[in-house]
């Protein structure tokens, strides 16, 4: 039986991850009333630990940059990469571009970190609710009104609102509805991950840094991302076809990855394996549009970049921001249409696209160390591009010079 609940509910939020909490908190600080749907009935686990440090912004909106500042969270200052020849690059501290505190970011463990963004967000009104399953979108012709819910006990209901935010992550309820998901062709990678307890660790403002360490013959990464509790996060990426060529388990392909990039080895070698290996693939992709009559989609519901830079929060934190300022002058101007309620899709796409021409240029072996050793002047938006400041146009000037070498390294390798 399915019992239908009308709350008069100005917007209702699928899923509690960054993307659900920053869109539920900024709209309930625009005085709307917010139901929030979380599957799960607590603490849940993540992979996407490493913050940019332009989240600091939207966290600081949202009001937990205090909460973050006094937790155990590693402290995170800059990247470093590591070639398949184990050439490291000089770290690209985040505070040359800018000393304010939000050059300063975080290695996050999830569990912790989501719980306290939904936590953040009931404390300013929203009506999170753990354990309900989404099971649907509801339309009348081509506007959502709603959404079918399973509840913890087991019983279904329809609960209305004016606006559905979609950030169910890669279950894409209302994407997959409309079938309006389109894979990117260039990027189709795995990922194989597992953790650490006492692998090796910088000292200094190097202890918290990212690391990104190409596989040989630059087939594949590791990242290595320090966790508190003395736990390091280590993962390897590569293409799905290399990675799953044999018929081999998990465990086999990180240790025979390992063995393909000796920098990762000898830094993982001092540890001692905590749980089992975690896979995914084929993870990225993106929505035709990031909204339609009635709905909206952020964070991983829109799309997902792949990791390599460690966008995957930040562009969830920044989408539900935008969205959430469209969605509040939608309710306002009582204009709930795609266009008014994707407003912000355009600017949040040009932005992400910055990010992916980066993404491409690592894949096809791009060096940041000889990038900058030839154009030096270019290093201040290198950085911008790494701390997530890809929304204004002065970032452009960086994608011409990286263009002239990509095209140098593929002219060099076809005369190999």
């Amino acid at each position: 039986m399915i019992m239908k609940n009308e709350l008069g509910l100005d917007v209702i939020v699928i899923g509690g991850g960054p993307a659900g909490s920053s869109t539920a908190t900024i709209l309930a600080q625009h005085g709307l009333k917010v139901r929030l749907f979380e599957r799960e009935k607590g603490a849940r686990f993540h992979i996407g630990e490493s913050l940019m440090p332009d989240t600091y912004w939207t966290l600081r909106r949202m009001g937990v940059i205090e909460k973050i500042k006094a937790s155990a969270f590693t402290k995170k200052y800059s990247v470093q990469f590591v070639t398949d020849t184990g050439k490291e690059s000089q770290p690209f501290y985040f505070f040359e571009n800018n000393p304010h505190e939000c050059a300063q970011t975080w290695q996050v463990v999830r569990s912790e970190f989501d719980k306290m963004l939904l936590d953040n967000a009931s404390d300013l009104g929203v009506d999170v609710c753990y354990g309900c399953r989404v099971l649907d979108a509801i339309f009348e012709g081509t506007r959502c009104v709603g959404v079918k819910v399973q509840n913890p006990d087991g019983s279904i209901e329809e609960v209305r609102a004016k606006v559905v935010v979609d950030a169910s992550g890669q279950s894409l309820v209302i994407g997959n509805r409309l079938k309006i998901k389109e894979t990117d062709p260039l990027l189709k990678k795995a990922s194989i991950w597992a953790y650490f307890e006492g692998a090796s660790r910088e000292s200094g403002l190097d202890e918290g840094a990212t690391l990104v360490l190409q596989t040989e013959g630059k087939k594949g990464w590791f990242w290595y991302i320090p966790l508190h509790n003395n736990i390091v996060s280590v993962g390897v990426v590569s293409s799905i076809e290399d990675m799953f060529a044999d018929k081999l388990s998990h465990e086999e392909i990180f240790n025979r990855e390992l063995d393909r990039c000796p920098a990762a080895k000898r830094r993982v070698a001092a540890g001692k394996r905590v749980g089992g290996f975690m896979s995914t693939k084929d993870f990225s992709y993106r929505c035709s549009q990031v909204a339609g009559d009635g709905w909206v989609l952020v964070g991983d519901a829109f799309g997902f970049l792949d990791p390599i830079y460690s966008s995957g929060v930040f562009l969830a934190l920044k989408s539900g921001e935008m969205a959430a300022d469209a969605i509040a002058e939608a309710i306002l101007k009582n204009d709930l249409s795609a266009n008014q309620l994707g407003a912000w899709g355009p600017k949040f796409v040009q932005g992400m696209e910055r990010m992916k021409r980066l993404v491409y240029a690592f894949y096809e072996g791009f060096s940041f160390g000889g990038f900058i050793r030839q154009n030096p002047e270019m290093k201040r938006h290198v950085i911008d591009l790494l701390v997530g400041d890809v929304f204004k146009d002065s970032v452009d000037a960086v994608v011409n010079p990286m263009d002239l070498m990509r095209e140098e390294m593929r002219a060099m390798t076809t005369q190999v």
